[in-house]
């Protein structure tokens, strides 16, 4: 007996467990049934939204087209963001790598003594004068762009903007004879009657200095099939002496390493050497015939001239340099390219 009260006493001071509730059903979709219009389902496939997942607010659950703009936006804001753009790697220092000649002493190669000879009697024979003048060659190297590649299938050589400068500085030296001269011995002055243009180059044995003559008679295409064909024998080694003979007048292109411009001395017996600087795209304040002084990114290079003060002076100087100018910046060299 006190066992069964006991029994009881328990199980009712306990309480008692609760009743487990069924598992609800899985909610359907509240679109499920709802009329879509044609518009909205259009809507949904542009935008890549599930229309089993979007709640219509509309009348009856109906879902809505800016019930799908939600979803969209939902849908780009749950997006991961892209990863950042890797910076850009900084430009690796070349490895330069001792030269053997160090702590070498050698004799001086017979071409770098007739170099040598040549520049320091230049030095000591000449009052020599630089004057440097900044050329927008934007519309040059367009056209160069252009033609380039329909050039050299007509030409058999590319179009480098060489040509361009040589072109120039040949037509300018016909109105400009003092640049275009020498100074004799014996106290006269010959003006040359024909543009015979050295062109500087860079080679393994020295300063190379092959002429392409009667320069001024010359088109771009036969000033670049020249320059081609010196320049080849210059790294084959096969310049004659003719081929460096009968300069007039010199174009030394400094800028093909870089540099900006240079003051170079002139090739005597010339009184004048054009040299070329680097072609740098950069901002300039220019005259826009709609917009007025404006700013744009063009392409700029310093031309220097140096030359015989003692035939040539400062204006005439300036007034050679604005007539190449002149005619670089004009660009008009379409009916020699074919355009």
């Amino acid at each position: 007996c006190l066992v069964g009260s006991y029994m009881f006493i328990r199980d009712w001071a306990q309480p008692a467990p609760a009743a487990q509730a069924p598992a609800a059903p899985a909610p359907a979709p509240e679109n499920d049934g709802a009329y879509v219009t044609p518009l909205v389902r259009k809507l949904a496939n542009e935008q890549g939204v599930d229309l089993s997942s979007v709640r219509g607010t509309g009348v009856g659950g109906r879902i809505r087209k800016q019930d799908v703009l939600e979803a969209a936006e939902a849908k780009k804001a749950q997006a991961p963001a892209a990863p950042a753009a890797a910076p850009s790697a900084a430009p690796k220092s070349p490895k330069l790598e001792p030269s053997p000649l160090r702590g070498q002493t050698v004799k001086m190669p017979r071409v770098r003594k007739l170099i040598a000879d040549n520049m320091m009697k230049a030095l000591h024979s000449q009052a020599q004068l630089s004057t440097v003048v900044e050329v927008d060659v934007t519309r040059i190297m367009k056209l160069r762009a252009r033609a380039k590649d329909a050039f050299q299938a007509r030409e058999g050589v590319k179009l480098s903007p060489m040509p361009f400068f040589v072109q120039a500085a040949a037509e300018a030296l016909k109105a400009h004879p003092a640049v275009n001269a020498r100074l004799n011995d014996d106290g006269t002055i010959t003006y040359h009657d024909v543009e015979n243009i050295g062109i500087a180059v860079d080679s393994e044995k020295g300063l190379m200095v092959p002429v392409i003559k009667e320069a001024g008679n010359l088109n771009l295409a036969g000033i670049a099939r020249k320059t081609a064909e010196l320049a080849k024998k210059v790294r084959e080694g096969g310049l004659a002496p003719d081929d460096m003979s009968g300069g007039t007048f010199t174009i030394s292109n400094t800028g093909s390493r870089g540099a900006l411009f240079d003051t170079i001395i002139v090739n005597y017996p010339q009184v004048a050497e054009l040299g070329i600087g680097a072609t740098v795209r950069r901002p300039m304040v220019i005259n826009h015939p709609e917009l007025g002084e404006t700013i744009a990114i063009r392409d700029m290079v310093y031309l220097t001239l140096s030359y015989d003060h003692q035939l040539v002076d400062g204006a005439d100087a300036a007034r050679y340099l604005n007539d190449v100018k002149a005619r670089l910046e004009a660009g008009e060299f379409e009916g020699e390219l074919g355009l």
